[in-house]
């Protein structure tokens, strides 16, 4: 068996495009501009190069991309009245604090002090509580990119078993949250699970978020599973030189899965498409407009 590849880059694409024909219909409706906000605290190489890359695609499907670049030595104070001067300015709808932010600041403190319907990375613990509680929030994008894929591929989730390899509450936690919403039989794996291979071949759906490179081997896949590779990971080329894996083994798992995520080209690109799906969708919300469907949990 070799498995489909499921491919994040032109799944991404179709969701910016989705999201640019709201954008335009909400200029043309209501005279409304959808606006993402992003603070960088910092000269963070990686981060520099994702944030420049979401101010690139939030200006290609239309909306209004705001940064504010902070000194990596910035007061807690100053941070967080940056923070509030974007909670109270009505044509920014999305905020995002890149993380990680430096060690002198509180991270679940700046986060905190977001707006929960302006948070669209959906890490603000009103909307941790409302995912969990099955109620309206705002999702984290990598989680809601996965789902996105997963019902893409599956249609209906209802019945399947999955196991979440992973518990960080950036993906793990809300994945779980987001397949029992799905009507999905869902275990969340980890690195004290007893026998870890022999839970992961009882899933039909295998979401590898462990944090560590090649970790899931093709033995422990069911036949026919579909494997989400949230991992990205840069290990050492034999011949020299980096590449990036996820934290499956992908030539393994893929001749035993009936469907797979690649890395690079899988989840990650879904990550900032749904950054901007979520600045859509609460733009609608705090206009009081019917939020665009196909885009939300």
């Amino acid at each position: 068996m070799t498995a489909t590849v499921i491919d994040g880059k032109a799944f991404a694409a179709k969701v910016r495009g989705q999201v640019g024909e709201h954008v335009a219909k909400l200029k043309e409706e209501h005279g409304i501009t959808p606006g993402l906000a992003v603070v960088l605290v910092g000269e963070d190489p990686a981060s520099q190069v994702y944030v420049k890359s979401k101010g690139k695609m939030t200006v290609e499907v239309g909306m209004k991309s705001v940064e504010h670049r902070m000194d990596e030595t910035v007061s807690e104070a100053d941070l967080l009245a940056m923070v509030q001067k974007l909670n109270d300015d009505p044509t920014i709808h999305g905020i995002l604090v890149q993380l990680p932010l430096p060690g002198h600041l509180n991270s679940d403190l700046v986060i905190n002090s977001i707006d929960p319907a302006k948070d669209v990375d959906g890490f603000h613990i009103s909307n941790v509580g409302l995912l969990g509680t099955g109620q309206k929030s705002m999702v984290p994008c990598t989680p809601l990119g996965s789902l996105m894929m997963l019902r893409d591929h599956h249609g209906s989730l209802s019945g399947l078993n999955a196991v979440v390899i992973g518990r960080s509450n950036i993906v793990g936690k809300p994945m779980a949250q987001l397949l029992l919403g799905d009507s999905c039989t869902v275990t969340i794996a980890h690195s004290r699970t007893k026998d870890l291979p022999s839970v992961v071949r009882q899933a039909d759906i295998v979401v590898a978020a462990v944090g560590r490179p090649q970790t899931v081997l093709g033995d422990w896949i069911k036949p026919g599973a579909t494997v989400i590779d949230v991992g990205i990971n840069r290990i050492d080329k034999p011949e020299g030189g980096t590449r990036l894996v996820g934290d499956a083994d992908y030539e393994s798992c893929a001749a035993v899965a009936g469907a797979i995520t690649p890395v690079p080209g899988g989840v990650g690109p879904m990550t900032i498409a749904c950054l901007l799906a979520n600045t859509l969708t609460a733009c609608c919300r705090s206009n009081g407009l019917t939020e665009p469907e196909g885009l939300t949990a």
